[in-house]
């Protein structure tokens, strides 16, 4: 069983994962006989913050929202990702009953509601070479619709398309005091580019997520478990991060040191095993401290 201690990192560092119902967990972060109706509650006892994914696949209904608010202590933080009805398949027009919707489906969290996250397709360049290149488009439905943002919420928005991190993109998120999202993905920049680049800091607080690339991932456990190494898709790490984690690391306390609140949130795809991620950016960063 990993049993991890997050009591000596920085109070402003929020570490989590995305989702909390892998029931691979079970037997390795979680008890093995451990229901999945306890998962939420468990998880909160290491964790102070989890992302929420599962809203972009549907709305969440009221009664859930009320339970994950009731399984969990009153300084827990919920990061949720918008509907993709919103982000997606409206593509941020024509959905102002969609979004408030989702504003009132989210109140019984209260003070535990942090930072919503929109999170925008990548746009092939043989779709649109135009916007692809220029992200035109997108910059077009954001500046319609970041009004509609009320003031007293948190805001993040996390593009898959490495040109858009421009200016155009940036200044706009600046003027609406909108987080960008900084990735672990295989089409936005490494760690060491980010700031060479441009400024990526927009918004009050830090907000970063580790998702590694989900076709070879799913390819190495895939093969693991033909060759008999694994007998669950995410119960163990598949994949030594630890450079990477480094230097992800190393973005992070820069970020930290200008915000004062930074969000990190692992994916099980990014080395096969989200709480093991966790873990290995706890010591990483306590190492390097």
């Amino acid at each position: 069983m990993l049993e991890l201690d997050l009591s000596g990192l920085p109070a402003g560092l929020h570490l989590g994962t995305s989702s909390f119902s892998s029931k691979d967990w079970c037997g390795t972060f979680y008890p093995a006989d451990l229901k999945p109706v306890g998962f939420l509650e468990h998880y909160a006892r290491t964790f102070h913050t989890v992302e929420i994914d599962a809203t972009w696949y549907a709305m969440p209904s009221r009664r859930t929202v009320e339970g994950w608010a009731r399984k969990v202590p009153d300084d827990f933080i919920f990061s949720l990702k918008v509907p993709k009805e919103i982000t997606h398949t409206r593509y941020l027009e024509g959905c102002e009953e969609e979004w408030m919707r989702f504003l009132r489906q989210l109140e019984p969290l209260g003070g535990k509601r942090g930072p919503l996250r929109f999170q925008f397709p990548y746009m092939a360049k043989g779709k649109d070479a135009e916007e692809y290149e220029t992200g035109a488009d997108f910059l077009r439905r954001l500046e319609a619709f970041a009004p509609q943002l009320p003031s007293d919420g948190q805001y993040a928005v996390e593009v898959r398309n490495a040109k858009w991190l421009h200016a155009p993109l940036l200044d706009l998120l600046r003027a609406h005091n909108i987080t960008l999202v900084l990735s672990a993905y295989y089409t936005m920049p490494a760690p060491s580019k980010l700031f060479a680049q441009v400024d990526p800091v927009t918004g009050p607080f830090g907000y970063m997520r580790f998702l590694g690339n989900h076709r070879q991932m799913d390819a190495l456990v895939r093969e693991a478990r033909e060759k008999g190494k694994r007998d669950r898709d995410w119960g163990e790490l598949i994949v030594d991060r630890t450079r990477e984690t480094a230097e992800w690391a190393e973005v992070g306390r820069q970020l930290l040191e200008r915000q004062g609140h930074v969000y990190m949130y692992f994916n099980n795809h990014f080395a096969g095993f989200a709480p093991g991620s966790v873990e290995l950016l706890a010591r990483v960063w306590g190492r390097e401290a």
